[in-house]
């Protein structure tokens, strides 16, 4: 079995990893927002949505369960090859079906058949995701291989977008692109699996043991993705393509800062789950202080920045036909703090120790308020509806979840430099509401560059002075 990278390290190599997803969109973007318009980002925005629904029923659960149990038989790897194959082969049963029930969805929806080509060409992602075996390297901490090979891909991407794409009509091309740039790479993680697991069959195979576990998260991936993608479908249904092109534009911002803050979480869960595994509770509960520390220490200030400069980011990211992009964004933006949070207290702290159940439900609630909030808000309201009914469904998950862990807090709380973070945050708001007052009207990218050279450096700064103790600094 290959050595096992330091935490550190893997913090690393996702940070770096989380960078690249952060500069793809900003690189193509703005060019795709204004060759597509509203109108054809809406399109695209839509067919991806509704596969989300497609590609979570062919995964199940699979891509956190198999982090955990993978991570957790790692250094056996007699275990792991047979584990590895029986999450396959339900993995590749249950894909199966589901093209079935998506070719027939494409001949009997007429939205869908409408978007016919669109619809296969980035449909090839469930068949991607099966292949790619991603949560085998994640289990392995292999952060090194994922991000290189990410990179990699990325790149040849953003090459095919600017010599391909020249026209609203281009959609289709760009669908491809994204379906490259997303999951392509998934080609060579099917290649390089021999090198961490013996390809040779493993009977008998007991996939029943699977079956439970794997529906708990499957339940879980359910109730997330309702209300994580019911809001793009109900407005294409409601409003139209060209609402659900201003939310995108809104959701792109908050996608991107949330894969920054949840990076080290990604990189926590198979530790986490060994650590539990081998009943080694210091370890596990210091990664989790670090883990809070680090989501306040990065989405506090992104939230606030975001929320004050979000006309700034629209105009240079978008542009000026994307304006009505604006309320929802700032309505939208708190969430990014409440899924980091979630994100450590579900899948980092609950799920290793065996409580996905409490995840689950907390996302139920989450998934109710934002399908009743939407069927009142998005008649009313469009775009910005839709993120208010996001913004009140991550509220709750929150809630719930904090709710279920009220008696760790007191034990996990110690240690945690949280009043530092949001103490040195006060010069800095001062001193971006005064840029931002000072440069209105000198254009969308010196405000914004300008805003954010103050605000975080002012920020960063009396941090150090307060003393804070950055997260991962000592060894782990």
């Amino acid at each position: 079995m290959p050595k096992t990278p330091s935490l550190k390290l893997n913090f690393i190599m996702n940070a770096i990893l989380t960078a690249s997803s952060f500069l793809f969109p900003i690189i193509t973007f703005p060019y795709v927002s204004r060759i597509l318009l509203p109108e054809g980002n809406g399109r695209i925005a839509f067919v991806t949505s509704s596969i989300s629904y497609f590609s979570m029923a062919a995964s199940l659960g699979i891509p956190t369960y198999g982090i955990r149990i993978c991570a957790q038989v790692r250094d056996d790897k007699d275990q792991l090859s047979r584990t590895v194959q029986e999450i396959f082969i339900i993995n590749a049963i249950m894909t199966a079906l589901i093209y079935a029930c998506f070719f027939a969805a494409i001949h009997m929806i007429e939205e869908f058949r409408v978007e016919k080509t669109l619809f296969l060409i980035c449909g090839s992602t469930m068949f991607f995701n099966l292949i790619g075996i991603e949560w085998l390297y994640k289990a392995l901490e292999q952060y090194h291989y994922i991000t290189i090979r990410s990179i990699l891909f990325k790149l040849i991407s953003i090459v095919f977008m600017f010599l391909l794409v020249h026209s609203p009509e281009d959609s289709i091309i760009y669908g491809g692109i994204t379906v490259l740039a997303g999951v392509g790479s998934n080609i060579l993680n099917f290649i390089n699996v021999r090198h961490y697991i013996s390809l040779t069959a493993c009977p008998p195979y007991r996939l029943f043991r699977h079956l439970k576990p794997i529906f708990v998260f499957f339940a879980l991936s359910v109730a997330t993705t309702i209300y994580t993608n019911l809001d793009v479908v109900m407005l294409q249904f409601i409003s139209g393509s060209r609402e659900v092109g201003y939310y995108n534009a809104a959701v792109k911002i908050k996608v991107i800062l949330t894969s920054f803050v949840t990076s080290l979480g990604a990189v926590l869960l198979p530790r986490i789950s060994y650590y539990v595994e081998n009943h080694q509770s210091e370890q596990y509960q210091n990664l989790i202080r670090k883990a809070f520390d680090f989501v306040f220490l990065s989405a506090a200030p992104l939230c606030i920045f975001f929320v004050v400069m979000a006309k700034e980011s629209i105009l240079f990211l978008s542009g000026e036909a994307y304006l009505n992009s604006v309320m929802p964004m700032r309505v939208i933006m708190p969430t990014v703090l409440f899924i980091g949070l979630t994100n450590i207290i579900g899948i980092q702290l609950l799920v290793p120790l065996g409580d996905e159940k409490l995840v689950f439900f907390s996302t139920c609630f989450g998934a109710l308020v934002d399908i009743v909030l939407n069927v009142y808000c998005i008649p009313r309201y469009a775009s910005t509806g839709a993120a208010i009914g996001t913004l009140a469904a991550e509220l709750v998950v929150l809630g719930a979840q904090v709710w279920f862990i009220r008696s760790r807090l007191k034990i996990l709380g110690t240690g945690l430099q949280i009043h530092k973070i949001f103490a040195s945050l006060v010069p800095a708001v001062l001193a971006l509401f005064w840029v931002h007052r000072r440069f209105k009207g000198h254009g969308s990218f010196l405000t914004l560059t300008v805003a954010a050279a103050s605000f975080f450096s002012i920020y960063g700064i009396t941090l150090i002075l307060s003393g804070y103790k950055i997260p991962l600094r000592s060894r782990t």
